[in-house]
């Protein structure tokens, strides 16, 4: 009876021994977002008879090597936060998480006689937010945009929205975004972020949509002159740009030409009338307004003058006009007073001597005062030798 007591207690005590020591975690593993500040927190127990010395946290123990306090490891330095010991709980804060910093934490507790390390400790998983949207959205859809991470974050997070780096307060519901009957204005950048931390990479969301604002413009001037070639260009918005361009003439049912650009040459009056073209992608089509094309004949020689032209040739002649004025101006100054009466008394000279040499000659002291006219003079002269010149004359 005896012996076999001692056997049970050989076997029994040994196993309340062993359960003295414990140590228990709040989580097992725990998933954290990069940047972000996180804590891990447990309870234990040991021997009442054992007095602890030292307690503190490890990271990815090795068996081979003494296990290292977290605070004194140079990657945590300045990161790490130990809580004071309080009825046997013990909590670590780490602060500005990396990447680098996921693996296996334990809590050690140190007596004089021995050391207990805690299992099975807690595993640490950092992650990054990325934003999901769908695969293709179209124009009146309402998608729905995800935050996600690579594993479910342990601690609650307050999800805030951001579109080209401007927040949104549209309808979020835990880590999504709803957009509802979407337009090619929400076309954009769009990030997450946790609650004071930084956003998420941003993911580019570009909604899809038919030809809108179609319209035709006209290569050259406003101006087609009969013989000139003509091009016409299909002008679209569309998501993705269109592809297929058909050019029309108003109230024909068959197209008379494709591609973005329709080109006439030699234009005539036989091809004049109004043009117009429809733009197409995947999502549907789109024709523009009508556009008039009028052949002008004009005269085969013609010459026109601009404006500009016609106030350049008026100046010209002004001022030619101005300078002769002046020219002669200066001239007439500079002719003297005597030259002038010299050229005065040369013009009277030249009036006196007319072609009448019989009277220029003849003397004035042998003329007769008493006599009238030339016709009926007075034979009263002294002299009685009577000039053949003015005999002729009486006769």
């Amino acid at each position: 009876m005896f012996g076999l007591f001692s056997l049970i207690s050989l076997l029994v005590i040994p196993r309340i021994c062993s359960q003295e020591w414990d140590v228990w975690y709040t989580d097992i593993s725990k998933c954290v977002l990069k940047g972000s500040t996180t804590h891990l927190s447990g309870t234990y127990k040991h021997p009442d008879h054992l007095t602890v010395t030292e307690d503190f946290w490890i990271v990815n123990p090795d068996k081979d090597k003494n296990h290292i306090n977290l605070l004194n490891l140079p990657d945590y330095r300045g990161r790490v936060q130990y809580f004071p010991n309080k009825d046997r709980s013990f909590a670590l804060k780490l602060s500005n998480v990396r990447r680098e910093d996921e693996g296996k934490y334990y809590y050690k507790i140190m007596t004089k006689e021995l050391g207990y390390l805690g299992f099975p400790g807690i595993k640490l998983k950092v992650t990054e937010l990325s934003v999901e949207i769908p695969e293709e959205v179209v124009e009146k859809d309402s998608p729905v945009l995800s935050c996600k991470s690579t594993c479910n974050l342990s601690d609650r997070t307050d999800f805030i929205w951001y579109k080209n780096g401007e927040s949104l307060s549209g309808s979020s519901v835990g880590n999504t975004l709803i957009l509802r009957s979407v337009s090619s204005d929400d076309t954009g950048n769009y990030s997450c972020a946790a609650r004071d931390q930084e956003p998420s990479p941003a993911v580019t969301l570009s909604v899809r949509y038919p030809p809108k604002s179609v319209s035709v413009s006209v290569s050259g001037s406003g101006v087609i002159v009969e013989g000139d070639s003509v091009t016409l260009n299909c002008i679209s918005d569309s998501n993705p740009p269109a592809l297929n361009f058909s050019w029309f003439e108003e109230n024909e049912t068959s197209a008379v030409g494709s591609g973005q650009s329709f080109s006439i040459s030699s234009f005539n009056s036989s091809v004049s009338g109004r043009f117009y073209c429809e733009a197409q992608n995947k999502h549907g089509s789109r024709r523009s307004a009508s556009v008039a094309l009028t052949v002008i004949i004009g005269p085969p020689h013609s010459v026109s003058l601009s404006p500009g032209t016609v106030g350049i040739t008026a100046s010209v002649v002004v001022t030619g006009i101005l300078m002769l004025v002046i020219w002669l101006l200066i001239r007439r100054k500079r002719v003297t007073p005597s030259e002038e009466q010299n050229h005065r008394g040369s013009r009277h000279h030249k009036t006196v001597e007319s072609p009448e040499d019989a009277y220029t000659t003849l003397d004035p002291k042998s003329r007769c005062s008493e006599y009238d006219t030339l016709d009926n003079m007075k034979r009263s002269c002294d002299t009685d030798d009577q000039d053949s010149t003015y005999y002729n004359i009486d006769k």
